[in-house]
């Protein structure tokens, strides 16, 4: 089978497009010349260009082995800003999708002896994809599944079969809060496992918030609620100074610092954009924030901010740039 090359963007064809749950539709895409495809990792992602135009992250869900396809979920949230609609609308077999390569920000760590994955609606994708690769290489997991239904699961019969069997404990809450899967017993004392969390934020802080005294390193999360998601309409405008320069850049209520000083032409590492990977950590220097990520400690919080997501709370903030 030829390779397809590094080149990006990848244009590729959808083999595959049809709902798997609730208001969740799978994708299939393939080269068109039948190439391999750029190998991913477990817990990567790719970012979709929709037909409206629209740039957005999905998880691929797939086996890592498999170099002919990519497969990933999608939710359609008629509440978003378009993407989804217009993908599960819009697009279907046969036609092509531009896709970049696979990145991943949310990768299993190989030092780790067992795992503990827990999902969430559509973050069960990236967690499939764990749990596909840790089969393979016979690592010890278990996999906890939380959604509002049966019908809600994404990926329940292939869950169900054998490869899974005694692994995956799935819980449906049929929207009631009360009925929420109770993972205190399973996080209250710290074991050699990683945990790698993936869904709505609520889900993310509980687990953070229950996870306090585990090691820092043994925790994961990733989450594709990205920075406009994450403002809220109470959020007022601010200056950011950098430090280096005594540059002095506003930010807008409907824009995160790092659109800001990338707006004036700084550079600024990032990678999950939504509060959870850290690339963005930033020494705060002086100044109030609004930490908004999922990353910092209680006791880092003074000195450090994630410009992706995190604001501020005082007039102007003095960052480390």
């Amino acid at each position: 089978m030829p390779t397809q090359t590094a080149a990006m963007p990848l244009t590729l064809e959808v083999r595959r497009a049809e709902q798997a749950a609730a208001d969740i539709f799978v994708f299939e895409l393939r080269h068109p010349q039948g190439c391999a495809l750029p190998e991913f990792t477990a817990g990567s992602h790719l970012t979709v260009r929709s037909p409206n135009g629209s740039l957005r992250k999905y998880s691929l869900c797939n086996d890592p082995a498999e170099r002919d396809r990519y497969v990933f979920g999608v939710k359609r949230d008629p509440a978003g800003r378009g993407g989804s609609v217009d993908l599960v609308d819009h697009v279907h077999a046969g036609d092509t999708l531009e896709v970049s390569q696979p990145h991943n920000a949310f990768d299993l760590d190989p030092r780790a002896r067992s795992f503990i994955l827990i999902a969430g609606g559509i973050g069960i994708t990236p967690i499939l994809s764990m749990a596909r690769r840790l089969n393979a290489e016979g690592r010890p997991y278990m996999l906890y599944y939380c959604t509002r239904s049966a019908e809600a699961t994404a990926f329940r019969d292939e869950l169900a079969g054998d490869e899974f069997k005694g692994k995956v404990v799935i819980h449906h809450d049929e929207g009631n809060p009360e009925k929420s899967f109770d993972l205190w017993p399973i996080l209250e004392k710290p074991t050699a496992a990683h945990v790698y969390c993936c869904g709505p934020r609520p889900l993310l802080e509980a687990v953070r918030d229950m996870t306090g005294h585990w090691s820092r390193s043994a925790i994961h999360f990733e989450s594709f609620i990205d920075a406009a998601a994450a403002r809220k309409p109470e959020d007022r405008a601010f200056t950011v100074v950098l430090a280096s320069s005594g540059e002095r850049i506003g930010v807008a209520p409907g824009a995160s610092i790092l659109e800001a000083i990338r707006s004036r032409g700084h550079d600024a590492p990032s990678s999950c954009e939504s509060g959870t990977c850290g690339t963005c950590r930033t020494r705060l220097v002086s100044g109030e924030a609004d930490h908004r990520d999922l990353v910092l400690m209680d006791d880092e919080k003074a000195t450090q901010i994630m410009i992706c997501v995190s604001r501020a709370l005082s007039p102007e903030i003095v960052i480390d740039r």
